[in-house]
């Protein structure tokens, strides 16, 4: 999903405990960039409530039952599969390499955990909708590990690549990028692929995102 306007994020809370929800909805309130549009307590109820108020984020805990299982995994896959205009973002108190995993095969754009900030989270929240991805410091070094295979992805990066790694941090084009660092637009195009695939990302804005996580810029 790609949003270009500033209009607030329309967003539904998925936690299966009233009171985190309302405090959860209270914090988001006091910005203006987030408008929560309609809350849920299990997958059913959850994906009644997308439907119902087609949001741009669901915001889903892992756990929505007293059971084993983290059903929210399976609602982000569900809600994955029947809206694909919806972001998906994970917030939950679990954070183990296993589970951030599942939850980024399921189609989680982005997972932090509940101990975030009001900033950060509001900054992950319009991070999703706007097609990109979120991860706090933690989940991040286990994504960029797991796509890695273990690899030594900052000793890959060669001096080019990270001059062109931190001009894309400035939100440069590649055609700025190219006249900064008098190459051609087409060589700054490769380093960009080359980028992109050492740090098994998907787009570019998520190449910096994961760079900057992992301290590489």
């Amino acid at each position: 999903m790609t949003r270009d306007d500033d209009r607030p994020v329309k967003t539904v809370l998925v936690d299966d405990h009233a009171l985190l929800r309302d405090g959860l909805r209270s914090l988001l309130d006091r910005d203006t960039a987030v408008v929560v549009v309609g809350e849920a307590n299990s997958f059913d109820s959850a994906l009644a409530e997308i439907a119902n108020s087609r949001p741009d984020v669901v915001v889903v805990d892992l756990k929505l039952t007293a059971g084993a299982d983290y059903e929210g995994l399976r609602l982000i896959e569900e809600v994955t599969k029947r809206h694909p205009d919806v972001a998906s973002l994970v917030l939950t108190t679990f954070l183990d390499d296993d589970l951030v995993v599942r939850a980024v095969r399921a189609g989680a754009r982005g997972y932090v955990v509940k101990d975030v900030d009001t900033t950060e989270l509001v900054r992950a929240v319009r991070a999703v909708a706007t097609g990109g991805s979120a991860f706090d410091p933690r989940s991040a070094t286990i994504v960029l590990r797991t796509v890695s295979g273990g690899r030594d992805v900052a000793a890959e990066l060669t001096d080019r690549e990270r001059e062109v790694l931190r001009q894309l941090a400035e939100g440069k084009s590649n055609a700025e990028i190219g006249g900064t660092l008098y190459i051609s637009e087409s060589t700054v195009k490769f380093h960009i692929r080359n980028l992109i695939r050492k740090l098994g990302v998907s787009k570019r804005t998520d190449a910096v995102y994961v760079a900057s996580k992992r301290g590489l810029i």
